[in-house]
């Protein structure tokens, strides 16, 4: 019984939010498109078939007829009037027969039907269209339009150019993705529209599954007045219904009221959830302001505002602020913690400002925002999973014929669960496009070499905090930010040497500005005590380094004469360079300090940068070599074509194998670096990718894990493993994400429909709501395990993850997703989430559920999916705050 009532109070709702709807639709009168239908049969009784051809009349066959008609009747203006199959004339009754694509204009009413009537003695317009002879369709119906009235069409209608009165028959019309169609309308000389048997819809049939039928109404200038209107779904009428409505008609966004829903929640009491009023400010501006009230004392409010300036522009900023009460009522726990979060998002046409872009995506409030309000009521599972916040406001300008890039934004990020924040207020950068300047613009020839080098110029500026959010505008939080910018100048020059080799010789200069240095000292007693002080005052550092290398590529080719498999290449691509970095930590630079590290007077070296933005020069001279091998191989193998002549596929069987690493000559010890490798391949037609990585030390450990400057293979070993990783991909269906990226450029570039457009936004938002039916399966998984082991077996670590998702068509119209996880280290299953979808055409029914887990729950939603009506829902949940 609770649930007939629960279904009886929003049918009743939801039949006032489409009269509203409706009401929305007869005031807006731009962007619409006319519908016309196939398949409905006309009136008989209006079907006018002249056939037999009367006394005095004369036929004109033709092409294309045109003619004017003026009479002496009064109208203002000619009535124009044209035919493609032919035009007759009855000179007894004053009347124009028009047959075939027939069309009629007088002042500012357009008319076009297979079939029209002028009947000039009377003023009087009849026009409807024809059966045809082999489909038994009802074609070329009268398709109208008046001023600035939508276009409409109808199975038949009269117009009386003199009173401008008309009357129609089985009209349609769609505005923003709302059809109308009335069995009867007529508009008097003052514009007013009378309509009778009507019914409002966003299904596109011409037997809609539903929609709000309206008995009769009045549509003035002004306001709309209906009688008798209820809700039918399937044909079958809702016992929902209203007996008459009043509402006021503007051309022009209305401000008015927002719908709430009602419910219970376990831990906070019923609620009135989303109460509101929307604002609609002007053309470019409008606003949502609603608010949540809960039995229990906790509260929820949100601003919600949208701009937009059509090839400027446009954005969304959204604020919401909330008191949620948990704990027992009336004892000390029972307060209420206060939580807010800020989205803004804005976004810049290209054409808007050549050369110039903004840009801004800001997401920032309290750590507990999510959890603590089930993500703003929408219990979304990837916004309660979320444990991180990041935003950036980013602006940059190319100057001086492309010669400049100049860059900034403000950024921040957040970690949610350890509670810091990172603010970078502001962070720039100006960097040059390289440039050659013993190079000639009008040079003939090749270059020479001196006129190769090329030199580059950037800067980078930075002015940044890391702290805890708790510390976020207290006292002396401003003297916490740290500062500075660095300048680097890269000077090169690339020759091709002995043909096979590349030259490559290159001078760095990095020179860093700041407004504040370290000072490091050691306090003993009462015990040992590390002290920083920061020192106020300009400070300037550089370095420099010199490097100088030769790279080039070595091909190895194995043909076979038998098989599908054709040939093996094997490239090798070797590349070994000289560096020369002198010790910029000498006194003479100043730019590191000593310090005193125990009581027997031990002697630590320190950089006066330690902990600075951009750090400082390093320490100690370097003269080394720094070496790198890159492998590819790749397959020729006879590819299947329905075709006599042969054709070949190229298949990758290691797409790169690197190793890499440096020798410094000049090193006191451990002048070899360790050795790192990766490398990634990919299988069954890249539908399998697997990348792995890790890195080799080559010296040897003592008993307490510390690395000494012996090599392991002195003792016949070979080098340490100390760190490893291997991550693989897949999916069996990888035209699932063709689908969904050829959607979501689509909706980039703006050739989508409003609906998809709304629904294609909300995909970006969340990429698992994205739903083909076309696509009858799909599978991928990723898998990741990591490995590192720095000496002893107690700092060993591992971690072994397995992530696997998937959609599968139970029938044309029904859909299951699945999206689920394992570790093998804490031997629990990860957020495991099933989805259910079911196309009802102009309704969408989605189910969700989470089966086990911190955020076990379920939800039932049946919505329409026109965007004018997308908060017409009904819902049923059952949200993890209440499993209990």
């Amino acid at each position: 019984m609770k649930f007939i009532n629960v279904f009886f109070v929003r049918s009743a709702v939801l039949l006032v939010l489409l009269l509203m709807s409706v009401m929305h639709l007869f005031s807006q009168t731009q962007s619409a498109q006319t519908t016309v239908q196939d398949t409905v049969k006309p009136d008989k009784r209006l079907i006018l078939a002249d056939t037999v051809k009367m006394a005095g009349t004369d036929t004109v066959k033709a092409d294309s007829v045109k003619g004017n008609v003026k009479t002496a009747t009064g109208l203002n203006t000619e009535v124009k009037y044209s035919a493609e199959d032919s035009i007759r004339f009855d000179k007894v009754n004053s009347i124009v027969y028009l047959y075939g694509k027939a069309r009629i204009t007088y002042e500012d009413f357009e008319l076009d039907a297979n079939y029209i009537e002028l009947k000039q003695k009377e003023n009087l317009v009849f026009a409807r269209g024809v059966v045809d002879d082999k489909t038994k369709h009802y074609t070329g119906r009268p398709i109208f339009k008046q001023g600035e009235e939508p276009p409409a069409a109808t199975d038949s209608l009269y117009f009386n150019f003199k009173t401008k009165k008309g009357k129609t028959y089985g009209v349609a019309s769609e505005v923003e993705g709302g059809y109308i169609q009335a069995g009867q309308s007529k508009k008097n000389q003052y514009g007013e529209i009378s309509i009778k048997d009507a019914i409002y819809t966003t299904c596109n049939l011409p037997h809609p599954h539903f929609g709000i039928h309206i008995v009769k109404g009045v549509v003035t200038e002004k306001q709309i007045v209906t009688g008798p209107a209820y809700l039918v779904i399937e044909d079958i009428p809702i016992p929902a219904a209203i007996p008459f409505g009043f509402f006021p008609k503007t051309n022009k966004r209305t401000s008015g009221l927002l719908f709430p829903t009602f419910g219970e929640d376990g831990a906070r009491g019923f609620y009135m959830r989303d109460l509101g009023w929307y604002l609609g400010l002007s053309d470019y501006w409008d606003a949502e302001i609603r608010g949540t009230l809960y039995s229990k004392g906790s509260y929820e409010g949100s601003v919600l505002a949208r701009y937009r300036k059509n090839y400027k522009y446009d954005g969304t900023v959204n604020v919401h602020y909330a008191a949620i009460k948990s704990g027992i009522e009336g004892t000390p726990s029972n307060k209420a913690s206060r939580q807010f979060n800020i989205q803004w998002s804005h976004s810049q046409r290209q054409e808007a400002n050549p050369g110039t872009t903004f840009s801004a995506s800001v997401n920032v409030g309290t750590s507990q925002y999510f959890q603590t309000t089930a993500a703003g009521g929408t219990y979304d599972i990837d916004q309660l999973t979320r444990n991180s916040l990041s935003s950036s406001i980013a602006y940059g300008k190319v100057f001086a014929n492309g010669l400049f890039n100049f860059t900034s934004s403000l950024s921040h990020s957040q970690d949610l669960q350890a509670h810091t924040v990172n603010l970078q207020l502001p962070q720039f950068s100006l960097n040059m496009s390289t440039i050659n300047p013993f190079d000639k613009k009008d040079r003939v020839g090749e270059q020479k070499w001196y006129q190769r080098i090329s030199v580059g110029y950037s800067m980078q500026g930075s002015n940044s905090i890391a702290t805890y959010d708790s510390l976020l505008f207290k006292k002396g939080f401003l003297s916490r930010f740290q500062n500075g910018i660095q300048h680097n100048i890269p000077v090169s020059l690339s020759l091709n040497v002995l043909k096979y080799l590349q030259f490559n010789s290159s001078v760095n200069y990095t020179e860093r500005w700041y407004l504040q240095t370290y000072r490091q000292r050691r306090l003993f007693a009462p015990a040992n005590t590390d002290v920083r002080d920061t020192i106020s005052g300009f400070s300037r550092a550089y370095n420099y380094s010199i490097s100088s290398g030769f790279s080039t590529k070595i091909y190895g080719m194995k043909n076979f004469k038998k098989g599908n498999l054709v040939a093996i290449r094997h490239v090798i691509t070797p590349s070994a360079s000289f560096v020369y970095t002198p010790d910029f930590g000498a006194d003479r630079y100043g730019f590191y300090r000593d310090k005193v590290i125990d009581p027997a007077g031990t002697i630590q070296r320190y950089s006066i940068y330690d902990g600075a933005i951009f750090g400082g020069p390093g320490m100690g001279r370097q003269a080394g070599i720094s070496f790198s091998v890159d492998n590819n191989i790749e397959a020729k193998v006879k590819a299947k074509a329905d075709t006599a002549a042969e054709k070949f596929e190229k298949i990758p069987i290691l797409q790169g194998l690197s190793f890499s690493g440096n020798y410094n000559f000049v090193a006191d010890s451990f002048k070899l670096s360790t050795i790192s490798f990766s490398g990634r391949t990919a299988f069954f037609k890249q539908k399998f990718g697997v990348n792995f990585y890790g890195t080799f030390d080559p010296y040897e450990i003592n008993s307490a894990g510390t690395r000494i400057n012996k090599y392991a293979l002195s003792d016949g070993k070979l080098a340490r493993l100390t760190n490893f990783g291997l991550s693989f991909d897949f999916s069996f269906n990888s035209e699932a994400a063709k689908s969904k990226n050829s959607a979501t450029e689509q909706m980039k570039q703006g050739t989508m429909n409003p609906q998809l457009s709304e629904a294609l936004a909300r995909i970006s938002r969340d990429p698992n709501a994205f739903v083909d039916f076309n696509i009858p399966w799909n599978i991928s998984a990723s898998y990741s395990f990591n490995y590192s082991n720095p000496g002893l077996a107690a700092y060993r670590t591992i971690t072994n993850t397995l992530n696997f998702s998937g959609d599968f068509n139970v029938t044309p119209k029904w859909k299951v997703q699945y999206t689920s996880g394992f570790d093998f280290q804490q031997h629990k299953i990860s957020l495991t989430q099933f989805s259910i979808y079911r196309d009802l055409h102009c309704w969408d029914l989605s189910m969700r559920w989470v089966p086990f887990g911190p955020y076990r729950s379920y939800s039932i939603d049946l919505r329409v999916k026109a965007s004018i009506l997308q908060d017409l829902k009904l819902n049923r949940r059952r949200d993890y705050f209440n499993n209990y």
